[in-house]
């Protein structure tokens, strides 16, 4: 198979030759006039060198390194990766019957950058990342059903494709259809809304740091901001949380971590109460001591590096308004899943909020994402989720 071709310039192959993933544009000193969005192409070192093929793309990453040889990126090479993906899956014990929710492709941490995949019981949620993997989109759903388990893929990138690319694409099923909402964690059931819901539905990277926290709850009185589905929530009542208040500011999502509640315990149960508010005017309006354990799990305060500095000052900000307010012997639990903001930057803004509020605080734990979401070695930027647990006097 002959693909457009890229040439890079003198020493700018030093990265891929050490199996970095990405091409830079300013790497690139030619390339094939026809190459446009998404297009297939092979990398050439300087000299002519063959390095690999790829995706590429309009940006500052011109391509996605697919293989680091002369591998064609044809039906066989997704199915071998997906089935590659699968196997590791199983080998952590993941598909089980107390447990059907798990990411599948973890992108690059997958050695298929641009491509996110989690699977709900037997839907895939797909999600595309770079127009390449757009364009593969069907070849990649039928790999998918040919796993165990796997019959409907619903297709959710209408947020996640680059602008400028002007794919437009459609969220909707490739293959089947809606079979059940319902997905399977830890013995614990949620509504998964993958049609409408923030990325693919549910944030199955939190799964290991909600089985800890469920370990802490016992006879404690629990917040959880920016509860988004109630997974932490859900989590802390079956760990016997004397009270479970659960906070996001939109009452979509509450109503959603209302559902995952009813759906796991008895309606007479009361120990839940759940508020459409803002996370900061809450925090700001809460009585001091009215809770020993605080889950703080923000959406993303900077999704590039140009909004680092305000993201640091947010996370200080809001770790501050949660030590201030937290009952002594406490536990928090807070976390970043900002890729620009890296595991010391996160760690310097709550100690900063620390010192302020001049609260004796411990770590206990400093957590990550869970094994389903694999960091490729050689591409250490695949590790966004960032997290502390911290004992406060």
């Amino acid at each position: 198979m002959i693909y457009k071709s890229v040439t890079l310039k003198r020493g700018k192959e030093e990265s891929l030759q050490r199996l970095h993933p990405w091409v830079f544009s300013g790497a690139i000193a030619a390339a094939d006039d026809t190459i446009e969005e998404g297009d297939l192409v092979t990398v050439y070192a300087h000299d002519g060198t063959l390095i690999g093929n790829g995706h590429s793309q309009i940006g500052s990453i011109a391509v996605r390194m697919l293989t680091f040889d002369d591998t064609a990126i044809d039906e066989a090479f997704f199915e071998q990766r997906l089935n590659d993906a699968y196997k590791m899956r199983l080998s952590l014990g993941l598909q089980r019957e107390d447990n059907n929710a798990f990411r599948l492709v973890h992108g690059e941490g997958d050695f298929l950058p641009g491509l996110v995949v989690d699977v709900y019981g037997p839907t895939a949620v797909m999600q595309a990342h770079s127009p390449g993997m757009h364009f593969a989109r069907n070849i990649i759903a039928k790999g998918l059903t040919q796993l165990p388990g796997i019959r409907n893929v619903y297709y959710k990138s209408e947020t996640t494709l680059p602008y400028k690319a002007h794919l437009d694409p459609v969220n909707d099923y490739i293959i089947g259809g809606m079979e059940t909402d319902e997905a399977l964690e830890n013995g614990l059931r949620f509504h998964v809304d993958w049609l409408k819901g923030q990325k693919t539905g549910f944030f199955v990277d939190q799964r290991e740091n909600r089985r800890l926290l469920e370990q802490y709850s016992k006879g404690r009185k629990v917040l959880n901001m920016f509860c988004y589905t109630g997974g932490f929530s859900v989590y802390a009542l079956r760990g016997g949380a004397e009270l479970v208040h659960s906070v996001d500011s939109s009452a979509k999502a509450v109503r959603l971590t209302d559902d995952n509640v009813a759906l796991n315990f008895a309606p007479e149960d009361g120990r839940h109460q759940s508020f459409a508010e803002d996370a900061f005017k809450f925090l700001d309006n809460m009585e001091k001591d009215a809770y020993d354990l605080i889950i703080l799990d923000p959406p993303a305060f900077a999704k590039h590096k140009s909004a680092l500095r305000n993201a640091l000052v947010g996370y200080r900000r809001l770790n501050a308004k949660a030590l201030e307010k937290i009952a002594p012997g406490s536990i928090l639990f807070t976390f970043s899943c900002s890729q620009a903001v890296n595991k010391d930057q996160f760690r310097l803004a709550v100690f900063s909020a620390a010192a302020q509020t001049r609260r004796k605080v411990r770590i206990l734990h400093q957590l990550t994402q869970p094994a389903d979401h694999p960091i490729n070695i050689y591409h250490p930027e695949g590790e966004y989720l960032k997290g502390l647990v911290l004992y406060v006097e």
